[in-house]
């Protein structure tokens, strides 16, 4: 098969090149995709997943990717819920060979059923932001109806999707981002804007969640603005400051198929009906299926 593979951690993007690598097998309850889209971040490239695996162990040359929208086309032994031929989205192992390439093999369960009238390349730009939106949003800021929320980078790929959910549940939302960003933003559903070029961030008052993609000076002065019992959830490291009387969190994405087959619902068309929203966790909440974007136009 055809796979970009990386072998110079320190060359980036531009070591990277087309090659023909072999396909590879299902493993025990994995399953083996053809692969119809597939998602890069450019910051991939940075983690020591790319370039080792879980012992340790230099694992080049390897194939970057981890988001992926395809069809089943093998079963590894004692893989169940999914079938040969079956339309699936999700994400892969962050310390195995990924999806840029025309095969990958994945854990079943990294994986959920992607409905036929959702476009691949709608699918595989899904997970990431997705998942990180909601995990963030439900399972570690645990956001419930009437609370206020800062969300920054709200134009974003995760900010885009964190508004969304969020003025879904009820919330009353706060972006934030450059200039450019306002009307993104506010499409999205941001109740207010504040504008980082010009606006006081402290203007924006207490809030009971901040959601902070971009960390530094702006996710050390958010912490303030929490209110006692609030949560400051950061995706970018451990954040640089603790809320006085909140929590701060920071986490990795983990897959999840349940949360997969509840986000890929809401891109759908909206005579899909309603949904509730399962979690592994109580605290998320079951809210009613509507449309989502993942603000990169899909």
């Amino acid at each position: 098969m055809r796979a970009i593979v990386v072998v110079d951690k320190a060359r980036g993007t531009a070591g990277m090149k087309l090659e023909e690598r072999p396909e590879p097998r299902a493993a025990i309850n994995d399953v083996v995709v053809q692969v119809f889209a597939s998602g890069f971040v450019g910051t991939e490239l940075e983690w020591p997943s790319t370039w080792t695996d879980r012992l340790d162990r230099d694992r080049t040359p390897c194939i970057p990717g981890h988001e992926v929208a395809g069809v089943v086309t093998a079963l590894g032994y004692g893989t169940t819920g999914l079938s040969v031929g079956q339309r699936v989205f999700g994400i892969a192992d962050w310390y195995r060979d990924g999806t840029l390439a025309e095969y990958v093999a994945i854990e079943a369960r990294n994986l959920a059923s992607l409905p036929g009238d959702v476009d691949f390349t709608v699918g595989a730009s899904l997970p990431i932001s997705g998942l990180t939106a909601w995990q963030g949003l439900f399972e570690h800021g645990r956001l419930r109806a009437g609370q206020r929320i800062l969300v920054h980078g709200a134009a974003g790929a995760v900010g885009a999707m964190v508004t969304q959910l969020a003025r879904e549940v009820g919330a009353h939302v706060i972006g934030s981002g450059r200039t450019a960003a306002r009307h993104a933003a506010l499409d999205f559903g941001a109740n207010e804007f504040v504008d980082l070029d010009t606006d006081r961030l402290e203007d924006v008052g207490a809030v009971d969640l901040v959601f902070d993609v971009i960390g530094g000076d702006i996710g050390k002065r958010s912490a303030g603005l929490v209110r006692a019992g609030g949560v400051l959830v950061s995706i970018v490291g451990p954040p640089a400051a603790r809320p006085t009387d909140g929590l701060a969190v920071d986490f990795v994405v983990e897959a999840d198929r349940a949360q997969l087959t509840q986000i890929v619902q809401r891109v759908r068309t909206d005579d899909c009906g309603p949904t509730s929203a399962p979690s592994r966790r109580s605290t998320t909440p079951s809210l009613p299926s509507t449309r989502l974007s993942d603000g990169r136009g899909r």
